[in-house]
């Protein structure tokens, strides 16, 4: 296929770089010490690296200091400040399962964190039949994460030895929950599945009040033998949740199998079909179901078929990039992107991929500075900042 090749000069003292970008956008892996500019639909933006050296990085938070922190997979919660990534961890963090996609997984604030400090982390809690998704909160006082309480400790029995779909994204509405994610282990093999049953934790969306108890009004509190937290259910392994501002609406990104990755609305008490249906299949290639579709069971906003793998996401809204106000930014780590959703209500009215290229994509989040933060797998984090020109 050919692809249109536009040519920017760029002056630089005596000299001129030639910028060669194929197709809309210029899929550039940003190099340390410089700052490459990329033209995308809506905006102009330089990559600047934050910081390198993680291992595994799988979430972070700006605290009001302006420091950052950042989780490492295999049980690190590390400090990023002014510039530079502190080498000694914070002291205090949980022993985790830190086996195949298992380990220290999500953090964020509290909404009000600048007057309670209350700091939360999901990870993969190790016991004796293997691992199970907890949520924890604490605070941070120097280099030691203390005051530690548990919010979430699913029972033991349902511990698997299973090293994949744990979830775990969390976020909160401005009501006083806190919603976060478990997926579902990667079961299979049940009659109805773990994620099609309410008498388990595993392939669900829960929701509980931001000191871990049970808010009145779930769906399911008084349904017999249900576990009380449960929000949704019938998904395979959430690792993105964003709150929409002005609507208050649940988004949700998840892993397909082979096929079939998705991106849906969360509501109340709401089945959102895996494994009764999909688009994917098996990674073998043998069918999963023959329906995409089927009463009582949601259908998805959006699904990408061959799987992108799309993982953390989050609404801009900054003010350094106004034409980007509102969209919705998916990661990809298979397909090593960011996609940019524009939304009309409850639809996708236009993607366009960005930082096609340039590493496993984990996590994006917006910041009070309206800059566009970016996690990599490899252990990686840029910012996305505008340039002069826009268009």
């Amino acid at each position: 296929m050919t692809r249109a090749i536009t040519t920017i000069l760029i002056p630089s003292g005596k000299f001129c770089f030639v910028l060669i970008l194929w197709g809309a956008l210029l899929a550039l892996a940003p190099a340390s010490g410089q700052a490459e500019i990329v033209r995308s639909e809506e905006a102009d933006f330089r990559i600047e690296t934050v910081a390198e050296g993680l291992n595994s990085p799988w979430g972070m938070v700006k605290l009001p200091d302006g420091r950052f922190l950042v989780t490492e997979r295999p049980g690190r919660l590390r400090i990023i400040e002014n510039g530079v990534l502190l080498p000694e961890p914070v002291e205090g963090i949980p022993e985790v399962w830190a086996v195949g996609q298992g380990g220290l997984l999500d953090i964020r604030l509290h909404p009000d964190h600048t007057r309670n400090g209350w700091i939360y982390l999901a990870f993969s809690k190790p016991s004796e039949k293997g691992a199970l998704t907890s949520v924890i909160r604490g605070r941070l006082k120097g280099n030691r994460f203390v005051d530690v309480e548990t919010i979430f400790d699913p029972p033991p029995e349902e511990a698997s030895k299973a090293a994949i779909h744990f979830g775990c994204r969390i976020v909160f509405d401005d009501k006083g929950h806190v919603f976060f994610s478990i997926g579902d282990r990667g079961d299979v093999t049940t009659p109805a599945n773990q994620a099609q049953r309410l008498d388990n934790v595993k392939g669900k969306i829960h929701r509980l009040m931001d000191d871990g108890s049970i808010p009145a009004d779930n769906p399911f509190v008084t349904t017999d033998g249900a576990r009380p937290s449960i929000w949704s259910y019938g998904n395979r392994n959430p690792q993105g949740l964003a709150v929409q501002p002005g609507t208050g609406l649940l988004w949700e990104s998840e892993h397909g199998p082979r096929g079939g990755d998705e991106l849906n609305i969360i509501q109340k008490g709401k089945n959102y079909g895996w494994p009764t249906v999909t688009a994917g299949i098996n990674y073998n290639g043998s069918p999963i179901t023959e329906r995409t579709s089927a009463p009582g069971m949601e259908n998805p906003v959006k699904q990408w078929t061959p799987s992108p793998a799309v993982c953390g996401m989050a609404f801009y809204t900054g003010n350094a990039f106004p034409r980007w106000k509102g969209n919705l930014f998916v990661t990809a780590l298979a397909h090593a992107k960011l996609f940019r959703l524009k939304l009309n209500g409850s639809a996708v009215e236009h993607q366009e991929e960005l930082l096609a290229n340039t590493g496993r994509v984990r996590d994006v989040r917006c910041f009070d500075d309206g800059h566009l933060y970016v996690i990599y797998d490899q252990g990686k984090i840029v910012r996305l900042v505008p340039t002069k020109q826009e268009h």
